[in-house]
């Protein structure tokens, strides 16, 4: 039976399919115990196809067929095949109806795909391929298909009917059920399909687009959650006006609908009309929510609304193609959020991501492509390579284009492809039409996997005042990958003089260039580039603005990256230079621990930090929330990446060592700048507030550090007193966090007091629980495995799995990889109880496990021997994949 579970899915075995489904009438009536499919489908041969005589092959699952029939004839058992992946009906005319009635299960669906029940609702989560699990249907993104839905429904207890599309009709039974009927006018595959139905609340508002048309915005939630969704509102009306304003994009239906679910695997999805999001995506008030929970809110908001357009209107021909919608609609919601807040510290915290997880996949057994070539399970291939790194590919192509003729592309792609199901490449050659330039090279960041390093050397020759930058290029094998050829790479850079002024740019042979920065086409294993008439040795500013999702490789001094992060214009290359200084020191130290010496932590870091501090003090114009980011460390998952073998012991001790150094040193200037910040004052939302919550909250948590009873009680009042979780939040969090000392004699009460009061709210629960499980502590498995018996914990629900088992294994490194492999075999354990659940979740649990060839041979030993009892199991495909390829590795 695994075997057949194993299939893998080829993009070079891709063919059209043998029919298109024009037309797609449904009828749902939802029953307590089972739910009613009637389906009429108008389908017809797909010109296209080199198959003239094929059958009609449909896709399904979990589904009992209690009728079929073909052009209005009922059809018997010996007219057709079924199975449990398909029905089969051969010699089917040209062009046909098919009737379908079949029974299904939603209140047994634990898999929270297809049609299921959270809490007293009945909601669908159809992409990748849910929708086979309501009705036998061509389940594949390239058959797009108006649709016209109807609902039947309890009113009493399901008072709220939603369907994709504009509400054409409803009534009233006679035995106290009602009915809706959604018309979508607009084509799509069946993975946008959607279907809401429960007792719900509505915040209404409209927004007026560009051509004058009103559209009506409602967001349903559970009556208690009403008062959480003006945040979400408002993201969505500023989404709606920048989509508009920066891609030309407008609305197209009369009706665009939020519902909140509290069991969802992913944040949210973009039904064309009807997006359904996770709650923990669209809820929220101060009261309840962090700021960076907000933040979290208005790009998700704005990420599945953009959808409507890169995703909907366009969609993927095939599930290779995924990062046609995704990265894409991330690049986009990553600009829009960049234009909300502030733009350095958002690419910071891009980048931060994509170097920390994403980096790691390439490194890792799952290393694929942004356009994979094979896959066993298509939702094992969500990854941040699809997203992150999908969107870092349309980065490139923009900033290579420039904005104007970037837009040029997009709008011509939106034109041509509108309504159409097509490919990566598609997206690229328009790109390439807009702009003449030949992309053929760059295409092979679509199929080469892995991260590029960049190998960069200087040379300053003073007698001819020639600056040389050689920068050599590899790329490591990847799984089915062995060798590379060269990445097209764009290298934004700036040379600064002794003053940090940036210098006049000319090539070798060339005219002088018309700025101060410029881009350099890497597309060679070696090139070296020679400035002219540069008057001293210059310090360069490389990367700018990360562009490019590469590995860069130079020899610093500690006093160039000192400069850097003093004088460097450019954002992300400060919070680099802090990195790569921090890195230095950290590293050091643990060489100093491998050789048993006494720790001895460099001066220059200390002084670093003193003149950030004191930046924060000066009475100028400064970005605070980058100073914040300026003064958080490397940290241990970022340093366990850089190295060929983890030293996790190491990496925390010698980590933990230098930020209680930092704080005995920099104790003056850190309560200085936290009594400036830290005042109480009424709470906002907006960039300037966040900023010095941020900045306050970074440096508390060095001075908690000191077990000081002045800053423990400062911190414990913070506690009990601020009236945002954002404050409260982090003050529990660096409660929770200290290993020992006066505030651990706090922290149990803080903790009972924190779910006394907040209880009743689960997302405010899944934060207590994910700071007690994800506390960097050695010894925290015990905790959490008592609050897996927690009256607030679930295993059904993918929020609360996250939020214990996935911080502790995620964010609890010292913890989960303790050296008796407990860790290890706590995460198999739950891992084989998931996959009988929620295969989705259980799979995307794994990834730690994978990691094993990162570590010493006793943890290589352990990690194996776990992956190896999960393998003896009978495993779902999403499962087996992983663990199959982790094994793999070598």
């Amino acid at each position: 039976m695994r075997d057949a579970q194993a299939r893998t899915v080829y993009l070079k075995d891709y063919r059209v399919p043998d029919f298109l489904i024009d037309e797609t009438f449904l009828n749902v009536e939802l029953f307590e115990d089972r739910a009613l499919v009637s389906s009429r489908l108008l389908i017809r041969r797909n010109p296209a196809s080199e198959r003239p005589d094929a059958p009609l092959v449909l896709d399904g699952q979990d589904l009992e067929l209690q009728a079929v029939a073909v052009a209005g004839k009922p059809l018997q058992a010996e007219d057709y095949q079924l199975d449990a992946g398909s029905l089969c009906i051969p010699g089917v005319p040209d062009q046909f109806s098919l009737e379908c009635r079949t029974l299904i299960r939603p209140q047994l669906n634990t898999s929270l795909e297809g049609l299921y029940k959270s809490g007293n609702m009945f909601c669908t989560q159809c992409e990748a391929e849910g929708f086979r699990k309501i009705s036998y249907y061509l389940d594949r993104p390239d058959v797009l298909s108006s649709f016209t839905t109807t609902i039947h429904a309890d009113e009493d207890k399901y008072p709220v009917l939603l369907s994709n599309g504009n509400n054409t009709a409803k009534g009233k039974s006679a035995d106290g059920r009602h009915w809706q009927t959604w018309h979508d006018p607009f084509k799509k595959p069946a993975y946008l399909f959607a279907l809401v139905a429960g007792d719900l609340q509505a915040l209404s508002d409209s927004f007026t687009t560009c051509s004058g048309r009103e559209i009506s915005l409602r967001i349903f939630v559970e009556a208690k959650d009403l008062d959480k969704c003006d945040f979400a509102l408002s993201s969505l009306k500023k989404a709606m006006a920048w989509d508009e304003e920066v891609y030309g994009r407008e609305y197209d239906l009369d009706i665009f609908m939020i519902v909140a679910v509290d069991h969802f695997n992913m944040g949210a999805m973009e039904n064309k009309g009807l997006n359904i999001f996770n709650s923990s995506c669209v809820l929220a008030k101060p009261e309840t929510t962090t700021d960076a929970a907000f933040q979290r809110i208005e790009s998700i908001v704005a990420h599945e609304y953009f959808h409507n357009w890169s995703g909907n209107r366009v969609t993927c021909r095939d599930w290779f193609q995924l990062s046609l919608k995704e990265g894409f609609t991330v690049f986009r919601d990553s600009e829009f959020s960049a234009d909300m807040g502030s733009r350095t510290v958002n690419r910071v915290e891009d980048v931060s991501f994509l170097r920390t997880v994403q980096f790691a996949e390439d490194a890792g057994p799952m290393a694929h492509s942004v356009r994979p070539e094979s896959y066993m399970e298509i939702s094992n291939f969500y990854t941040v390579t699809i997203y992150e790194k999908g969107a870092e590919v349309v980065r490139m192509m923009a900033q290579l284009l420039g904005p104007d003729v970037f837009r040029k592309g997009t709008d011509l792609y939106f034109e041509r492809f509108d309504g159409m199901a097509v490919t990566t490449e598609d997206f690229v050659s328009t790109m390439e039409e807009v702009s003449g330039l030949d992309l053929s090279q760059f295409r092979r960041w679509y199929t080469q996997a892995g991260t590029p390093e960049l190998i960069v050397t200087e040379q300053y020759q003073a007698e001819d005042r020639s600056y040389h930058l050689t920068v050599k290029q590899r790329c490591a094998p990847t799984p089915g990958q062995a060798s590379k050829e060269n990445f097209f790479i764009p290298l934004k850079l700036a040379l600064l003089d002794s003053e940090g002024r940036e210098l006049p740019l000319q090539l070798r042979g060339q005219m002088p260039l018309p700025s101060s920065e410029t881009v350099l086409a890497l597309t060679q294993a070696e090139e070296t580039f020679v400035f002219e008439n540069i008057s001293e040795r210059p310090v360069p500013s490389l990367l700018r603005s990360f562009s490019a999702p590469v590995k860069l490789s130079m020899t610093r001094s500690r006093d160039d990256l000192m400069f850097l992060m003093s004088h460097d214009s450019d954002g992300f290359v400060r919070w680099e230079s802090a990195q790569q200084l921090g890195l230095q020191v950290l590293d050091e130290l643990l060489e100093q621990r491998r050789q048993g010496r006494q720790l001895a932590v460099d001066a220059r870091l200390s002084e670093a930090f003193a003149r950030v501090l004191q930046s924060a003090l000066a009475d100028t114009d400064v970005d605070l929330a980058m100073l914040a980011q300026l003064l958080i460390l490397p940290t241990e998952a970022y340093m366990g990446e850089l190295a060929a073998e983890v030293d996790v012991d190491g990496i925390h001790e010698v980590r933990e060592f230098l930020r209680l150094d930092l704080a005995r040193k920099l104790k003056a200037p850190l309560s200085a700048v936290h009594q400036r910040f830290a005042k109480a004052r009424p709470y906002q939302f907006n960039a300037q507030e966040v900023a010095r919550r941020t900045l306050a909250n970074a440096v508390l948590a060095y001075l908690t550090l000191l077990d000081d009873p002045v800053w423990i009680k400062s911190c414990h009042a913070q506690f009990l007193h601020a009236d945002n979780m954002t404050d409260v939040s982090a003050a529990l969090r660096m409660l929770v966090n200290i290993e020992s000392g006066l505030a651990t004699e706090r922290v149990p009460e803080c903790l009972d007091m924190f779910y006394a009061k907040w209880q009743h709210e689960p997302l405010v629960v899944e934060q207590w629980l994910a700071l007690q499980a994800g506390a960097n502590l050695p010894d925290n498995l015990e905790r959490v495995k008592k609050l897996m018996t927690h009256e607030a914990f679930d295993i059904r629900n993918p929020n609360k799995v996250r939020s214990v088992i996935g911080a502790f294994c995620n964010q609890n490194l010292v913890g989960f990889h303790q050296e008796s492999g407990a860790g290890y075999a706590f995460l198999a354990e739950q891992v084989i109880a998931l996959d009988a659940l929620n295969p989705q979740i259980a799979a995307r649990q794994l990834t730690p496990l994978t990691r094993w060839k990162k570590h010493n041979a006793r943890r290589r030993q352990l990690m194996q021997a776990q992956l190896r009892r999960i393998m003896a199991g009978k495993l779902s495909p999403d499962v087996y994949e992983v663990v199959s390829k982790a094994l793999k590795a070598n």
